[in-house]
């Protein structure tokens, strides 16, 4: 349960990072169109996503987003909360990534962020936050499970933005 208000997790530092803190992003509610844009961008036309007289005959009954199209709108999502706008170094990639259940056009999903563990880098003068992320369906249901590590500024070294 996220128990500080949004603003609190705006452009964190290492420092700012506390173990078991958690933030919820907006809801965000997913349309064929935007699958449709996906396959488009991607290249990715699988009937599986884009034809729903294939889909009719399969266990999902209809279309389902890609996978990929439900990361990249944690991503999305997460960004308009700003966490590190100003303090992020990089993204170092994602693990764990699970498609628990699929995304249908309709689906209203949201996004849980959990700050997991947090580290000082070895190689440099910076930290390392790894979040826990859940995103989460209009039934309370869990779609996608990841986790994700970012390398941060440190407040003595951050550039100022």
């Amino acid at each position: 349960m996220q128990t500080k208000p949004r603003e609190a997790f705006v452009d964190l530092h290492y420092e700012d990072v506390v173990v078991g803190d958690e933030v919820y992003t907006d809801s965000h509610t997913v349309t064929m169109e935007g699958i449709l844009a996906f396959a488009d961008v991607t290249r990715d036309h699988h009937p599986l996503h884009t034809d729903e007289d294939y889909c009719s005959k399969t266990a999902f009954g209809r279309p389902i987003a890609h996978g990929l199209f439900g990361l990249s709108l944690i991503e999305g999502l997460k960004s308009e909360l700003k966490l590190y706008e100003n303090t992020s170094v990089a993204s170092l990639g994602w693990d764990k990534v699970r498609f628990r259940k699929p995304i249908f056009a309709g689906d209203t999903v949201k996004v849980r962020v959990i700050f997991d563990s947090k580290r000082e880098s070895k190689s440099g003068p910076h930290g390392i936050a790894v979040e826990k992320i859940e995103m989460i369906n209009q039934k309370d249901e869990v779609v996608i499970e990841a986790e994700h590590a970012t390398l941060l500024y440190k407040r003595a070294n951050a550039p100022a933005f």
